[in-house]
């Protein structure tokens, strides 16, 4: 068995560079024996790995990726989360079209349902949005619409390798530590980003893989987390968030009431009956304005925090009133039939 496996199963010593480069070796050739890639995210999954082990699976993979367009999308910010928590509508998808209608150039990522009855792919599909397939398409879009969604094409390919050297094993009962760290595993050129964190457990793990990160790339991330259990900010709770940026480490508490919010509570974030076709009314109507006060200020606050990380604005106070007139102004929605005309034609 490999060594990997053999460390993460006894969890008597850490995982290094070295040995994660030969499990990648390894599975290009196909030269994993049956069952090894099963027991390797079994391990993983069951519990997140030490910084050591974390840190140089992140440096294995970042450095068998092929060349990119250096600062591709210059200036744009992520959210996205790490998936689980309570059942909610596609919060941070409907916070990156109003934050982009404001003026934040917004790349975003993220997947099919995995813990989600819809994800966000699930909803851009049913909206007729397609994901772009190369940074050269994804800056195209970013630089005509101000927003684009990035597809798999960000994703290691090695993770790619290891579904289908599971299979018939479904990734997604064995996969919860690649869901997870999922936010981390893109390579996403972006200044900032913006990941809630649904885990209790998952939340150290995360702080060493976000820190490691920003340092790595130069990224701004934000690690946010609530007593709720939503990988989003919440506007009636208050929100822990870790922030790394410029080579430093703070961390800050947002307060629903000191910025005017509170409304509501988990009910109100509810998503819609009627899968992708529900979740894809319900996401219209929030991005109309007609959405309830949980779900209008949660996203607006989503928003504000993607403007500020951007450090497009440094006044939350100013992020939200903006944020608030975009999505009572229609521009919010208008983006979404902009770009999906734009995709349809293209098609």
């Amino acid at each position: 068995m490999h060594e990997a496996v053999v460390s993460l199963i006894g969890r008597d010593r850490p995982v290094e560079l070295p040995v994660w480069r030969s499990f990648w070796e390894r599975l290009h050739a196909g030269g994993l024996r049956r069952g090894e890639a099963t027991a390797l995210l079994a391990s993983l999954s069951t519990r997140m790995p030490d910084r050591v082990t974390l840190c140089a699976f992140l440096d294995s993979l970042a450095e068998r990726r092929p060349a990119r367009p250096a600062d591709a999308f210059g200036g744009a910010v992520n959210i996205v989360g790490t998936g689980g928590g309570p059942r909610t509508f596609n919060i941070s998808t409907a916070a990156a079209f109003v934050a982009a209608a404001m003026g934040v150039r917004v790349v975003k990522t993220g997947s099919r349902a995995y813990t989600s009855g819809c994800g966000s792919l699930d909803l851009l599909e049913r909206l007729g949005i397609a994901p772009t397939t190369s940074y050269e398409q994804t800056q195209d879009v970013l630089e005509r619409c101000g927003i684009a969604f990035a597809g798999y094409f960000v994703y290691p390919e090695e993770i790619g390798l290891l579904a289908r050297a599971v299979a018939p094993l479904d990734m997604r009962l064995l996969g919860a530590f690649v869901n997870t760290l999922g936010p981390f595993l893109a390579d996403m050129p972006v200044a900032a980003q913006v990941t809630g964190v649904s885990r209790p457990e998952a939340l150290e793990p995360l702080r060493h893989a976000a820190g490691h990160t920003s340092r790595a790339t130069g990224r701004t991330v934000w690690l946010a987390a609530n007593d709720a259990g939503a990988d989003e900010l919440l506007a009636f709770t208050a929100n822990r968030v870790r922030a790394y940026e410029d080579g430093g480490e703070d961390e800050f508490t947002l307060m629903p009431a000191a910025l005017g919010l509170g409304a509501g509570d988990l009910a109100g974030l509810a998503p819609a009956e009627g899968g992708a076709r529900g979740a894809a009314g319900l996401f219209r109507e929030v991005l109309a304005g007609r959405g309830g006060p949980a779900a209008t200020q949660t996203v607006c606050l989503n928003a504000a925090a993607l403007a500020v990380a951007g450090r497009l604005t440094g006044d939350w106070h100013q992020a939200l009133r903006a944020a608030h007139a975009t999505l009572h102004d229609g521009s919010a929605l208008e983006l979404v039939d902009r770009l999906r005309t734009r995709e349809v034609a293209h098609a």
